[in-house]
């Protein structure tokens, strides 16, 4: 087994807890799109994978109108959601740990970078990591195994050498692609069923959990 250098993180549901603020955009933009959602719980489905492919899948919308969606969300994210977030408990001594190991950390989202850097530097964690890649603003790289290859080839990075983490199917399948190793963690959005089905290397429940891994070198 390669030597683990590399440690990529999911954002949302892997390092903070996003769900007010993406709830509240989402409800946002439906009210904008005059679209009533029955089931508000129903809404924690679209924490995770790419947000543009949620709205046109559940509500059946065409190009123009799943565009209008993103605008309109990204209308009350920018300015009041992406700060209704909150730090999973355990991250930041997480972070100051792996980084005295000297691994090399990185955030692989599908939100925008721009939006992810911000949410680090409003938690004062984004000293921890060497790069933020997300998507674009253009609605493209949105997909984990694309934002995946995009690190290991613009940081030249061995996928052997590498370990993602994330808490849905899309980070453990994007990193699977992408010939990584992979950890599931349970206290996000993923439902066990989920992060079952696409066999993670490993399932862990927590930060604490985390941190043993990698400072008793069973990875």
């Amino acid at each position: 087994m390669d030597k683990i250098d590399n440690i990529l993180f999911d954002l949302d549901g892997t390092l903070t807890d996003p769900k007010e603020g993406i709830v509240n955009s989402i409800a946002f933009a439906l009210n904008k799109l005059g679209i009533h959602e029955k089931d508000i719980s129903e809404l924690d489905t679209f924490i995770g994978p790419p947000l543009r492919e949620s709205f046109a899948s559940r509500y059946n919308l065409t190009n123009e109108l799943a565009d209008k969606a993103m605008l309109y969300y990204r209308e009350y994210y920018s300015v009041r959601g992406l700060y209704e977030n909150k730090i999973y408990p355990g991250v930041m001594e997480l972070l100051e740990s792996l980084s005295s190991y000297n691994y090399k950390l990185f955030v692989a989202t599908s939100k925008p970078t721009i939006f992810a850097a911000e949410v680090l530097r409003h938690f004062k964690i984004d000293s921890y990591f060497s790069e933020i890649i997300g998507s674009n603003l253009d609605n493209t790289r949105t997909d984990k195994t694309e934002i995946i290859s995009y690190i290991i080839s613009a940081y030249g990075l061995q996928a052997g050498s590498s370990v993602m983490i994330g808490d849905r199917k899309h980070d453990i399948i994007g990193a699977k692609n992408n010939s990584m190793k992979t950890i599931a963690v349970t206290y996000g959005y993923g439902s066990p069923e989920e992060l079952l089905s696409c066999q993670p290397d490993f399932i862990l429940h927590n930060c604490p959990e985390i941190e043993a891994l990698f400072v008793n070198k069973y990875l």
